[in-house]
């Protein structure tokens, strides 16, 4: 996925703000019931115009208000729009930044022009600096505009916008550190856009070896990845039985892929995050209703999601050591599928009861956390669309986080208030894990009603090893306020948490 934007950075007197030249010019505007410092340089220019918009209350500047003014007189920009910032002395939290960000996306796009600059005053998010502010608003520009297109759909979508520059007043600071912000934040909606473009393309398309194929294409767009992948036979070769038995029922072949990313010393321990990459789930034997059913091509999102924070790392470059993993299978019912009371050998030795073949996730990933214990890691997430029970839990705005490890899972959330995309932590306490018994194998893969849990637990038992973290993104990967097509999260999560560890 390459930019879909070119995001830049220019300092500018606000008195010239109305003789610049663009298609379209957006300002930032405080809330007030009287003409203050950026409205009534334009207020003078278009002979009170905007002190007539003001008294009507059309021009409020109330948060995320948008106003558009065509052909606004004495301003050379062609389309003109004002979004409200909110009250100019008041503290606004992460999301209401979002919420913003995205109000003046929804405006730069709404005015189809090519070329459209930004001018966004002091806006004071609490506990967070100016940095902060321009490294969402790139993110923002750069996610929300993206499209997907699928070859051979007639009336394609289009996307006109393809340069943004966002404008600072002239303060003579120097604008080093927050273009470097920007960067980072631009990057990282590159990096949600891959995801997204993984995760809404069809399952007869994005089958395991597609998977396969776009790891090793991202490696040849950037060498500091190196990608390996193991097919059956390797799997076969060294025990990933439990893997391998969800794509039992499949003509699709499993697939286990490995990127690896070294920004620092190879004896540096490394973080490592494992997706899920279940590229359609039938449910197998157990199958599911067929309402809906074509959502599980979303089954894979933890291992898009893998995949574009990888994508996101390999062009920042950070120096530390990143490991990814994913786990991909198709599962499918047939002649050949894995059923129900089958009895499954694990990568760890331990065995597993298949109760019910539409809990597959788990068994890919409880293969992948044994795998990983061979690189020494300083920790480990999984990213997985694992139950259905955590949508019930938190719905679609939060993530569900589960660690055996407080000051990793602590980590972790203080990433998620920081990129705007948040987690939520359950209980991983050990009354919880007796659910998982089984009479003829070590442990069952399913067990109570807490069933987000309980997944969790499962996999808890092939972490003993490391720290750990297990994120369930069923509610967050897509559905909700995005609808019926992928999210782009928990990339944003994933690239904050990795950039912080130093």
């Amino acid at each position: 996925m390459k930019k879909l934007i070119n995001i830049s950075l220019s300092e500018i007197k606000l008195n010239d703000l109305t003789k610049l030249k663009s298609e379209t010019l957006i300002i930032g505007s405080y809330e007030t019931k009287k003409i203050n410092d950026i409205t009534n340089i334009f207020d003078k220019k278009s002979k009170g115009v905007l002190k007539k918009l003001i008294s009507r209350e059309e021009l409020s500047g109330s948060l995320g208000n948008i106003l558009y003014l065509p052909n606004l007189e004495g301003t050379a920009s062609e389309k003109v729009y004002f979004v409200g910032c909110g009250k100019k002395d008041k503290e606004i939290n992460e999301q209401e930044f979002l919420s913003f960000s995205q109000k003046v996306s929804d405006a730069a796009l709404q005015s189809k022009a090519k070329n459209v600059h930004i001018f966004i005053p002091s806006i004071s998010v609490k506990n967070r600096s100016e940095e902060w502010n321009y490294k969402i608003l790139a993110r923002t520009l750069e996610s929300n505009c993206y499209k997907y297109f699928f070859k051979g759909k007639k009336n394609q979508p289009k996307n006109n916008l393809t340069k943004v520059t966002l404008l600072k007043e002239n303060e003579k600071k120097g604008l080093g550190a927050i273009n470097k912000a920007m960067k980072v934040g631009h990057i990282t909606g590159v990096g949600m856009n891959t995801s997204r473009d993984l995760a809404n393309t069809p399952a007869n398309i994005c089958t395991p070896s597609y998977l396969a194929s776009s790891a090793k294409k991202l490696s040849k767009s950037f060498p500091v990845i190196k990608t390996k992948v193991l097919g059956e036979k390797e799997m076969k070769k060294i025990g990933m039985d439990c893997l391998l038995s969800v794509g039992n029922g499949s003509a699709q072949e499993s697939k286990f892929i490995i990127m690896e990313y070294y920004g620092a010393a190879k004896t540096k321990k490394p973080n490592i995050i494992v997706g899920k990459g279940i590229t359609f789930d039938t449910g197998g034997i157990s199958i599911k209703p067929s309402p809906a059913m074509d959502e599980m091509k979303y089954d894979m999102t933890g291992s898009a999601s893998v995949m574009g924070t990888m994508r996101a790392i390999a062009e920042i470059k950070p120096k530390s050591n990143i490991i990814a993993v994913i786990a991909a299978a198709e599962n499918m019912p047939s002649s050949t599928a894995t059923k129900p009371g089958d009895v499954v050998k694990t990568l760890s030795g331990q065995t597993v009861e298949v109760l019910n073949t539409d809990a597959e996730g788990r068994l890919v990933l409880c293969d992948a956390l044994t795998y990983v214990e061979r690189f020494n890691p300083a920790s480990v997430i999984d990213i997985a669309t694992l139950t259905g029970a955590c949508v019930v839990a938190l719905g679609h705005e939060a993530t569900g986080l589960l660690s055996n490890d407080q000051k990793l899972a602590d980590n972790i959330l203080n990433s998620g208030y920081a990129s705007c995309d948040r987690a939520w932590q359950l209980p991983l306490w050990d009354c919880y894990q007796d659910a998982l018994n089984s009479k003829y194998a070590d442990i069952a893969n399913i067990g109570g009603r807490a069933g987000t849990i309980t997944a969790a637990c499962f996999l808890s038992r092939f972490t003993k090893k490391y720290n750990w973290a297990h994120l369930d993104i069923a509610g967050t990967a897509y559905g909700g306020k995005v609808g019926k097509k992928s999210s782009g999260r928990p990339v944003p999560l994933l690239t904050e948490y990795l950039l912080s560890q130093k």
